[in-house]
């Protein structure tokens, strides 16, 4: 029989998840060994796979960055070149890098309950060939999407088009679209990332969107952090000013969920205080949505406002008939003429990297499976996965799992567990999608993604701070985790030990 390596954890991914959990991993259970397998030949994940113009977080980097090392640079707002180097700087200060595998795709793992471990085979991305190892705990930090290609609708004629069609998932590194007549197809987060970029180099650039969302400025400095700097240490500036922005935009959330008339009108004001005198707000950035029932798109400096009023930007709002050989054929009869066209549409979703998941050699639906916590899966035993907020910054969820995944092995040592399994109750759960966004790109796949259910712990509240009090410090031993020792496919759970041993585990 193959002698395979064995590791008591494995990390799916080194982008800024992954680094975040393998930092958390080394300093709160020291002893176990580990490694980060990455599909690609680089770190940074997707701030390393995006390379489209103004490629930027949509989030403060105050709550973008790692809870255990500051943001010191100037901007809030920070580009995708600087959160990249971000990341790296951590993987190189706490000795990551050495434990990062490059170009090894996960492409199945399968768990054997007679031994207790996860049996993970992996396509060598370099040579082609195949590599297979075990651990004991499987952690995939492999994000909510498709590294192989972006979401593009099936327009019609783009065959006929003599101009240069882009996604920015695969932006080419010679594109040049300096003087020319750019349309970026899209209203979310990339398209207006994209517009106000390409506009200095452009002769004109149109963002062509189906319907609007909600734009707000924001600056991109910090000026509140700017003071705070100059009077205290940098750590504790840096948690000072973190908690303040997760206290706003927690408070945004729920003010949108609550009084969404009144967030609508705060936005619109935003707008037409940067907007041209007269500009037709209600047909181009009011949407038929609330506000988060899709993400907020945020414009640092309003930079995308200010493209507009000097002429280098127009938004039209209407769909797409066909592609021509000049450009767009819009419903209302207008042609839209293009040299270059981005088709800022979307992401394709994907679950734990597409890796297929097998559980005494049978095959698991990821679909059929209800999340608990927001981190684990219900039947999937000593297996984890990061998934970040969809209203409020990633790394937020991704530092309060790596703490969980960090708390329940340290408990499981502490008893002598070999298994935690979370598991439904018997008759099921009502089950709701998983991502409660009506995004297209999160309406296509819901069918495919995992569910969740009505309460605590298999209900996403998408609230830190409650996950805080759950994932930080909530019991370990609930009804819906059991816990074994191994060597059996029927898990035997151990009563719930003390409150005071579930506080300090």
């Amino acid at each position: 029989m193959e002698e395979l390596e064995h590791l008591d954890v494995l990390i799916v991914g080194a982008g800024l998840s992954g680094v975040g959990a393998a930092y958390h991993l080394k300093t709160s259970c020291p002893d176990k060994s580990f490694a980060i397998v990455e599909a690609r030949a680089v770190s940074g994940g997707t701030w390393d796979l995006f390379r489209y113009p103004g490629v930027r977080s949509d989030s403060d980097m105050f709550t973008l960055g790692y809870s255990f090392k500051p943001w010191d640079e100037a901007k809030a707002i920070a580009d995708g070149p600087a959160i990249l180097t971000y990341i790296r700087e951590t993987a190189l200060e706490h000795d990551i890098e050495h434990s990062i595998r490059y170009q090894r795709r996960v492409v199945s793992a399968s768990w054997s309950s007679a031994d207790s471990r996860w049996t993970v085979e992996m396509e060598a991305t370099d040579t082609g060939g195949t590599e297979r190892l075990t651990c004991s705990f499987l952690y995939a930090n492999t994000g909510y999407y498709s590294y192989a290609e972006g979401y593009t609708p099936e327009f019609a004629g783009t065959a006929d088009f003599a101009g240069t069609i882009v996604h920015p998932q695969k932006w080419p590194e010679d594109l040049d679209y300096a003087g020319k007549r750019v349309v970026v197809i899209g209203s979310g987060a990339t398209a207006v990332t994209l517009v106000p970029a390409m506009a200095g180099t452009a002769s004109h650039v149109t963002m062509l969107q189906r319907s609007p969302s909600y734009v707000a400025s924001l600056p991109a400095r910090d000026a509140i952090a700017d003071v705070v700097r100059r009077y205290l240490p940098k750590r504790a500036a840096y948690a000072v000013v973190r908690s303040k922005n997760i206290l706003l935009s927690m408070t945004m959330f729920q003010l949108s969920r609550h009084t969404p008339g009144f967030v609508k009108g705060l936005i619109r004001k935003g707008a037409e205080k940067h907007l041209p005198p007269g500009y037709d707000i209600d047909t181009h950035f009011t949407p038929r949505y609330q506000p988060w029932d899709q993400r907020l798109c945020l414009v640092p400096d309003a930079d995308l406002f200010q493209a507009i009023s000097k002429g280098d930007v127009s938004i039209v709002t209407d769909r797409i008939v066909t592609f021509t050989k000049r450009g767009l054929q819009l419903e209302s009869g207008t042609e839209l003429e293009a040299d270059v066209i981005v088709t800022a549409t979307g992401l394709n979703l994907m679950v734990l990297g597409g890796m297929k998941i097998s559980v005494d050699d049978r095959e698991i639906e990821l679909a059929e499976t209800v999340v608990y916590k927001g981190i684990m899966f219900s039947g999937l035993p000593n297996l984890a996965a990061t998934m970040g907020y969809t209203n409020a910054s990633w790394t937020l969820k991704a530092d309060l799992a790596a703490g969980y995944v960090c708390r329940l092995l340290d408990h499981m040592d502490r008893y002598g567990y070999r298994v935690c399994t979370p598991t439904a109750p018997e008759g099921g759960l009502p089950k709701a999608p998983w991502l409660d966004l009506v995004s297209g790109y999160v309406l296509r796949s819901v069918d495919s993604l995992p569910k969740q259910g009505a309460r605590t712990p298999w209900r996403l509240h998408q609230n830190y701070a409650r996950d805080l009090i759950l994932l930080r410090y909530g019991t370990l031993e609930d009804e819906a985790m059991q816990f074994g020792y191994g060597g059996s496919s029927v898990s035997t759970r151990r009563s719930a030990p003390a409150l005071e041993d579930s506080i300090a585990s």
